[in-house]
């Protein structure tokens, strides 16, 4: 098991509190002070949990430059009341700097099938397509 720091758990929850802001914000026709909020929290979440050095080091990385350039000015819109705008172009900054990382995740989503309770769930609902 993974042992967290007082400060990344902080970061854990002030992540967690961030997305459920963007999500609910989304939800409620793209409202924009609680899509600033999810972001301000978010952003303030990743840097506790990886810290500040690390974030600004990913962040400004010379390959990375488009997609944080889009993502960071995505941020600036909502925060200057133009929700549906700034989260369009955070959504095209996020896709390009996570680029890399998104075979890594559907890699581990497909090991997910070998685990015995998941695999016999994912048959079943795979096979219950029958109306009768």
């Amino acid at each position: 098991m993974v042992s967290l720091t007082d400060f990344q758990r902080i970061g854990v929850g002030l992540v967690g509190f961030g997305l459920f802001f963007l999500l609910f914000g989304m939800l409620l026709y793209f409202d924009s002070v609680l899509l600033a909020f999810g972001n301000i929290l978010f952003l303030s979440g990743l840097v506790f949990i990886i810290g500040f050095k690390r974030t600004f080091t990913f962040f400004f990385q010379r390959p990375k430059m488009k997609g944080t350039s889009f993502f960071l000015g995505g941020v600036v819109v909502v925060l200057m009341r133009w929700p549906l705008l700034g989260m369009l172009l955070e959504a095209y900054g996020f896709v390009n700097l996570f680029r890399s990382f998104f075979p890594v995740a559907f890699g581990f989503l497909g090991s997910l099938t070998n685990i015995p309770i998941l695999n016999k769930l994912l048959q079943n609902a795979g096979g219950s397509s029958s109306m009768v």
